[in-house]
């Protein structure tokens, strides 16, 4: 029978570094004290000493981390709200959420011509993980169900497929998130970086979309519907 090396399959191995033994008196309100020692290659205690202030600050960070890897990721921090649509904790988890049509600030590149400022945006359909989005357009208020058309998002930095380019922007969804702060700060990372292009030439909607921003910037219309153009995809496709 071959042999096999079984340390690998066994996960991280820790080994003892040092010990604390905590010392209190015997008194109503009592002292404590705290020695702590190293250990030797054969887990003996050797090099007793009181703990300093260092070693303190590095049990206390390395608590907090432990402490911080145990929070529930995706948890919600009340009632899940019903824009909700999948929720998924696994891995680097997946959500899926859609926000209702809004009048709100977006910001374009100075060379596109378009004015930065408010205008009016459609329903937007959103799938997320940790460390990507796709965002597509809905053509109703309604909450998506599984037959629900997907349209393209009638925005630059996107791609054909849904999936955002975000550029330099610093991604940072902590694995800690509740629910809340995940869709939070994604549509907070989309809607707060500048729109610059288009990716390979994909023009998501019926006309010049330069044109529709500046148009809707200019005179606070609300968004046309009719300009979105279909994907051929529903919500069952992005449910698998």
């Amino acid at each position: 029978m071959e042999h096999k090396n079984l340390n690998k399959s066994l996960g991280t191995l820790y080994h003892p570094k040092s010990a604390l033994i905590f010392y209190q008196t015997e008194q109503s309100n009592p002292d404590c004290y705290v020695e702590s020692f190293d250990m030797d290659r054969n887990g003996s205690l050797i090099n007793a000493h009181p703990l300093t202030v260092r070693e303190a600050q590095q049990l206390a960070k390395s608590l907090r981390i432990e402490s911080d890897d145990k929070k529930p990721f995706l948890k919600s921090t009340g009632v899940i709200g019903t824009h909700i649509l999948k929720v998924d904790p696994t891995h680097n988890g997946q959500v899926i959420w859609y926000s209702k049509a809004q009048y709100r600030d977006l910001y374009f590149v100075e060379n596109l011509g378009i004015p930065n400022g408010k205008a009016h945006i459609p329903t937007l359909l959103w799938i997320a993980d940790r460390n990507r989005i796709s965002v597509f357009a809905i053509k109703t208020d309604r909450r998506p169900t599984e037959k629900t058309k997907l349209c393209h998002a009638p925005f630059f930095n996107i791609h054909s497929s849904g999936s955002v380019c975000m550029g330099t922007v610093d991604i940072n969804i902590k694995k800690t998130s509740s629910l809340e702060a995940f869709t939070n700060l994604w549509q907070e990372y989309f809607f707060n970086s500048y729109f610059s292009h288009l990716m390979h030439s994909h023009n998501p909607i019926k006309g010049n979309l330069v044109s529709l921003w500046k148009n809707l910037m200019e005179n606070n219309e609300n968004f046309p519907k009719d300009s979105l153009k279909e994907t051929g995809l529903t919500l069952k496709n992005l449910l698998k």
